[in-house]
């Protein structure tokens, strides 16, 4: 079964096919990071029309890469939340349009799920049962998993989610925008030892995060500065990261250990974190757990990751072509693939 699949929660507009034997055969994702970069961060209005000029160039390109035309698709798959309502409405229109004028059948897709069920276009990739650390710009979440639809809330943020934390505090270090990654590339010169940062909620007893008071730590850092120079910076970013880190790692040993599994999956952006990779490849490796990661390309907001659940959950696809966006949707509210 080969599914279009259409991701336009936020600021990235990403498409894809997916085979279902074959399996990925093109995606093309367009970033809006250097659009949004001048206003300091997403505008929502402009998100939507980026979107609207992206999408169906980028659907041509993969067709052309795939070797396919749209007469050959078996289902459209979009992102239909959570993310940002004007955003998604772009992605929900294309895909029931194009389903409706092939006659072929549309999912819904909770972008979550995608982004949980993205290490699978990996090798190797996981067996179920697992845990799963969706941790990026908008969550952080511990989930045992136990197949396609079977997801249970082990743990999440309080507050801020770790992508957003390291964004802010960027943005406190004057880094800029999208200051998660300029921090974390800053971070890899800096001094960790310098500054000693707290560890927000890391003995709490329980597998939920916290991240706003370690923003609020950064700022009272910066303010005792007398020069916030170039070193400087990148010892407060080290120390920083290093805190975030070890907070992650500590509770996905928690939760691999509270639930028995032997398989952790860590999806979403904070995913590509170099840092986060090594500490959690080393503590499992300890421990003789197994890591799981998405490709590096696939960490952030695309396509593939929306094929692909979409494949997975096409005996759900609606057949009435009327459709509505979610911006706030409940990940455990999804039905079970048996």
């Amino acid at each position: 079964m080969l599914v279009l699949g259409i991701e336009s929660s936020c600021d990235e507009t990403g498409v894809a096919l997916y085979h279902s034997e074959r399996g990925l055969l093109a995606h093309r994702i367009h970033s809006q990071i250097a659009m949004h970069t001048e206003y300091g961060g997403v505008v929502p209005e402009l998100a939507s029309r980026d979107h609207i000029r992206r999408v169906l160039p980028l659907t041509e390109a993969c067709l052309a890469e795939a070797g396919v035309t749209l007469q050959d698709l078996n289902a459209i798959a979009y992102t239909a939340g959570p993310g940002l309502a004007g955003a998604l409405l772009v992605g929900a229109s294309v895909a029931n349009a194009l389903g409706f004028a092939l006659q072929k059948p549309v999912i819904e897709v909770h972008h979550l799920e995608g982004h949980l069920l993205s290490p699978l276009l990996a090798e190797p990739r996981p067996a179920f049962p697992f845990i799963a650390l969706l941790v990026s710009g908008g969550h952080t979440q511990l989930m045992a998993v136990l197949g396609i639809g079977q997801y249970e809330l082990l743990g999440e943020t309080v507050d801020d989610a770790a992508g957003e934390a390291f964004d802010k505090s960027a943005k406190l270090l004057g880094l800029g925008y999208p200051g998660g990654p300029a921090l974390s590339k800053l971070a890899d010169t800096g001094d960790a030892t310098r500054f000693k940062l707290p560890r927000p909620m890391l003995h709490s007893g329980d597998l939920d995060f916290s991240f706003s008071g370690l923003k609020t730590a950064v700022l009272n850092l910066v303010k005792q500065q007398p020069v916030l120079d170039e070193t400087t910076t990148a010892d407060i970013c080290a120390a920083f990261q290093e805190a975030i880190v070890e907070v992650l790692v500590k509770k996905c040993l928690a939760a691999l250990k509270q639930t028995g599994m032997q398989r952790l999956v860590i999806a979403g952006g904070v995913g590509a974190n170099r840092q986060l990779r090594a500490g959690l490849n080393d503590a499992a490796q300890r421990r003789r757990h197994e890591v799981f990661y998405p490709p590096l390309e696939l960490c952030t907001d695309n396509g593939a990751m929306i094929a692909f659940a979409g494949a997975m959950r096409l005996k759900f696809a609606e057949p009435d072509y009327s459709y509505n966006v979610r911006p706030r949707w409940d990940l455990a509210s999804l039905p079970s693939v048996a």
